[in-house]
């Protein structure tokens, strides 16, 4: 393993095609403005480095990032790479992770936009993001404690687990499928839209017109807050623990809650059951 302390590089291709090394308190940066310091690089370790240049780790295998910052000119930091683990890392330039597969981030700060498109097989925890589009098409997320904010998220994924997850987002997991989000508390207008297979068990879930046009939805001990037209053209079976302040049209299925405001059927086809259980409130 060769090591590489205390050094600046800011050529093209810096260190293009490096296998077997250790890179310690370098920055990447300077007058030059060179991209892909990394690139086709394998078994690298990257710590405490300052990253402030364009596509620093391309089709990279192996590679160990702890300590580091990418700063917003760092974009498109980590795209077709695999077997990655990065930890208390910044990551705050525009898509920052794409086509990338095996993985793994603990205690990240993420502020990028269109972070995580086409990922297969990513573990996060411990992580902050602030994002739009986050994850798009990816599959095979695990996710624990991950606090993001943002729009258009998780739009198109698949085969993926949440758990002790804070998500402000608009338009969240619209399309996605086989999902599930335990002991979360998920925010934002217009949740999981045209979804398949999704189940949310001991979630909280806040804003308007959530769960619409959805297949297999579920819905385990939830509370429903400030939500309202809530289930339109859905086949749902949910068990709410609080009042709701309306459904509409649920497609089929049965929805258990202590009370609702309202509770539209005006569509002939629609025939979702709402039970009113006071019981739901204890459940």
């Amino acid at each position: 393993m060769t090591t590489l302390t205390n050094k600046t590089f800011d050529e093209e291709r810096a260190l293009y095609a490096a296998h077997d090394l250790s890179v310690k308190d370098c920055a990447f940066d300077g007058p030059a403005d060179g991209e892909s310091a990394l690139k086709e690089s394998r078994n690298v370790t990257v710590s405490h480095c300052f990253f402030n240049l364009r596509y620093p780790f391309w089709h990279n295998t192996g590679l160990k990032i702890e300590n580091s910052e990418m700063t917003e000119l760092c974009r498109a930091a980590l795209w077709y790479s695999q077997q990655v683990e990065i930890t208390d890392t910044k990551l705050h330039g525009i898509k920052a992770l794409r086509e990338c597969q095996d993985i793994r981030l603990r205690g990240c700060d993420i502020i990028s936009p269109e972070f995580g498109w086409s990922v297969q097989g990513i573990e996060m925890a411990g992580c902050t993001a602030e994002s739009e589009y986050f994850m798009m098409r990816s599959n095979h997320l695990t996710f624990h404690d991950v606090r993001m904010k943002g729009k258009y998220s998780f739009q198109y994924i698949t085969d993926s687990v949440f758990e002790n997850c804070v998500f402000d987002t608009k338009d969240a997991f619209w399309h996605a499928k086989n999902i599930t989000v335990k002991n979360s508390v998920v925010k934002g207008e217009y949740l999981a839209w045209y979804s398949e297979g999704i189940t949310f068990e001991n979630c909280k879930i806040i804003g308007t017109q959530p769960l619409c046009y959805c297949k297999n939805l579920k819905l385990i001990h939830c509370e429903m807050s400030g939500t309202d037209l809530a289930f339109e053209r859905s086949d749902v079976e949910a068990t709410l623990t609080a009042p709701i302040d309306s459904i509409k049209n649920p497609m089929s299925g049965h929805i258990y809650v202590p009370r609702v405001g309202e509770v539209i059927m005006d569509l002939d086809e629609a025939s979702g059951e709402v039970v009113i259980d006071k019981e739901c409130q204890c459940a």
